[in-house]
């Protein structure tokens, strides 16, 4: 294995460490993944559809918030690609996501929906390894790529 596969592969540990903080609603975990120190102030995220947050406390109070109005919620990551030039690293990827709402009364799920965001994640190499930087998610609006070239074809 060279060095800059196992950086890579550092860094993708990093990236499900984040998915797998979120989807389980654990903020502890989270705190551990996000960059902090004299780089905190410029930590930022992008939430689909929300203005662009900056600085470690302003993302961590919009993912608890996030994680308590969530009841359910998973990721599922395609098109993961890694990226590592020295002590920054970017992983661009497409979240599947499932969500839904609370439990029927009678145990069984509640209702679910899925959605397509893809996303780019800046890392930084700290002491302690990896830390998320930055999380930009942007909505996928398009259905599929066949749907895309027929729009293309018709104008």
């Amino acid at each position: 294995m060279t060095p800059r596969t196992a950086e890579a592969r550092a860094v993708e540990r990093a990236n499900q460490a984040f998915y797998d903080a979120v989807e389980n609603s654990d903020l502890d975990a989270l705190e551990s993944v996000v960059l902090d120190g004299p780089l905190a102030e410029s930590v930022a995220v992008v939430h689909p559809g929300w203005p662009v947050l900056r600085g470690r406390g302003e993302v961590m109070r919009s993912f608890a918030l996030i994680m308590a109005n969530t009841d359910y919620i998973q990721f599922f990551l395609t098109d993961v690609e890694v990226g590592v030039d020295g002590d920054a690293a970017v992983v661009t990827c497409t979240e599947n996501i499932l969500t839904g709402g609370p439990a029927e009364d009678d145990g069984s799920a509640g209702s679910l929906v899925g959605g397509l965001v893809v996303a780019t994640n800046v890392f930084r190499r700290t002491a302690d390894g990896w830390r998320l930087w930055v999380h930009h998610g942007s909505p996928v609006l398009a259905e599929d790529d066949d749907e895309t070239a027929e729009a293309e074809h018709e104008e």
